[in-house]
């Protein structure tokens, strides 16, 4: 299950969040190669303190994405793209101001 944390000290009020989350879910599926939508989940935080190069005004963005198994670094390319592309068009945060960690988890058996 993939699973993408985005934060931002862009406010979200008034921004329909349920389609960027949409946006980013069939994205995400359609790279990840094995993932489904209905295995994509998506945390979208806005108006959260960003300082970013000394700037805590100007748009940013930080996000980590775990999945088990899929990732690689042609993989993590095309996310990198893809994440960047939404949040810019969708909350206009510059790609330069987009810092993104992956990270590619092994599977584990819980019981609950």
């Amino acid at each position: 299950m993939p699973a993408l944390n985005i934060s931002t000290n862009v406010s979200l009020d008034g921004v329909d969040v349920s389609a960027i989350q949409s946006e980013f879910t069939a994205k995400l599926a359609k790279i990840i190669a094995g993932k489904t939508e209905s295995d994509v989940m998506i945390v979208l935080r806005g108006s959260v303190s960003i300082s970013l190069g000394g700037s805590q005004e100007e748009p940013a963005a930080f996000g980590e994405l775990v999945s088990i198994a899929g990732l690689s670094p042609e993989v993590n390319k095309n996310l990198s793209a893809a994440i960047a592309e939404i949040l810019e068009t969708k909350l206009c945060i510059p790609k330069s101001r987009i810092f993104l960690r992956f990270y590619d988890s092994k599977a584990s058996h819980l019981n609950f």
